[in-house]
């Protein structure tokens, strides 16, 4: 017989193999069993430390590349190959069985320092038609550096960028080199989102509160950089019309549901308090004001406090960190089991999460590639119904059923 806590109550629960009866339904124990940095009460019951889960589809892992640099941005191609943004500056083309194809260069200067350098990429929705894609760097400035956002045109021999064009600067900058964000996803009608980081400094954090700064927010974009018409912010004066969203810390995670159009992000918290949000619009996240996690030295964060009126609640939290780097929805028939499961890249967790979703709730957690001591910066669900993943030490995943 154990006792473990689940949904915020004291369940006693017999063994049984790999799983576990509760109240006469069979779950499984939570995946996390290490202590927290702060014994906070969650503001809902499965906010945290769910129950756990199982795929019981026998799965196919395999490494079809280890000779990436610092991979960081991946994106799935028309013809099943893969476009990977790597951290010092360049790009590379992959076939859709992870062989190398073409290397991208001529790209923009990155200021490739701390978490900086070449981030993110993302394809036009038309990009079979158009061929132009979207990215993000860390730009050097003279105060600093901040992310700048990016379009330009993949040349059809697949070697170069052409008419690169900066379409939007995340300022101010800032002589940190750290928590840049960076995510770009398109919405349903070819407008980006686009997520920013708060630069990370105590000095700087703040703004990520204040609306005439870009850091710490979900921007919303046309693919000329202009703000999208009509945003929650538009008609104020001291205002960006271009936020859609504020109160976040380190928005490494976007990605929009394909069950309810709802846009996701997940973030790094300090030191615990990772989160999982549903961004909506001129809502405040509450960074750095509330939080489940707390500095680094252990010391609280601010006042202490999780819950605030006017600022929302993340949909699921983790403490301790495992540091989401990624995430992405899985929408395929292949894997039957996790269609609508988010899937989150952990970096220092060293595993995939995946999160079984229902009535925008996290209702169940399991953990994959535990072991591997990678770190999984980017995840993408291939042309074939694989889930696929870079990793910080250069490998590509691919997870298949068998």
């Amino acid at each position: 017989m154990s006792t473990y806590n689940l949904k915020n109550k004291t369940f006693s629960l017999v063994l049984t193999g790999l799983s576990v009866i509760v109240s006469g339904a069979f779950a499984q124990a939570p995946v996390e069993t290490n202590q927290p940095s702060a014994d906070y009460k969650p503001a809902f019951v499965g906010q945290t430390r769910i129950a756990g889960v199982k795929t019981s589809t026998a799965l196919n892992i395999s490494v079809i590349n280890e000779k990436l640099e610092n991979p960081w941005g991946l994106s799935v191609l028309p013809n099943g190959g893969f476009l990977v943004t790597q951290k010092q500056g360049t790009m590379v083309i992959l076939t859709a069985d992870g062989k190398s194809s073409k290397k991208i260069t001529g790209l923009p200067k990155v200021d490739a320092s701390g978490q900086g350098g070449l981030l993110d990429v993302t394809l036009d929705p038309d990009f079979a038609k158009n061929r132009m894609i979207y990215f993000a760097y860390s730009e050097a400035q003279d105060k600093g550096s901040l992310l700048a956002i990016a379009k330009g045109k993949l040349s059809t021999d697949e070697t170069k960028i052409e008419n690169q064009t900066v379409i939007y600067r995340a300022g101010p900058a800032y002589g940190g080199k750290l928590q840049y964000g960076s995510r770009i996803v398109f919405d349903k009608s070819g407008n980006l989102f686009v997520s920013t980081g708060e630069r990370s400094g105590s000095d700087i954090r703040i703004q990520a509160q204040y609306l005439n700064s870009s850091l710490g927010k979900i921007l919303h974009l046309t693919t000329d950089g202009k703000p999208v018409a009509g945003g929650p912010f538009a008609s104020k004066t001291d205002g960006k019309p271009e936020i859609y969203a504020y109160g976040l810390r380190n928005p490494d995670g976007l990605a929009i549901s394909p069950t309810t159009g709802d846009l996701w992000e997940a973030e790094f918290g300090p030191k615990g308090g990772d989160e999982v949000n549903i961004i909506k619009p001129g809502k405040n996240y509450g960074w750095p004001i509330i939080t489940y996690g707390t500095e680094y030295s252990g010391k609280a964060v601010g006042d202490a406090i999780q819950q605030k009126d006017g600022m929302e609640q993340p949909i699921y939290f983790w403490n301790p960190s495992i540091s989401p780097g990624c995430i992405a929805f899985y929408n395929n028939s292949a894997i039957a089991e996790w269609k609508g499961n988010l899937f989150v890249g952990g970096l220092g967790g060293s595993h995939i999460i995946r999160l079984v979703i229902k009535d925008n709730k996290v209702v169940g957690e399991e953990r994959l590639l535990e072991g591997k001591g990678e770190r999984f910066r980017d995840m993408a669900e291939g042309k074939d119904g694989a889930l696929y993943a870079v990793t910080d030490n250069g490998k590509l995943f691919k997870i298949a059923k068998k």
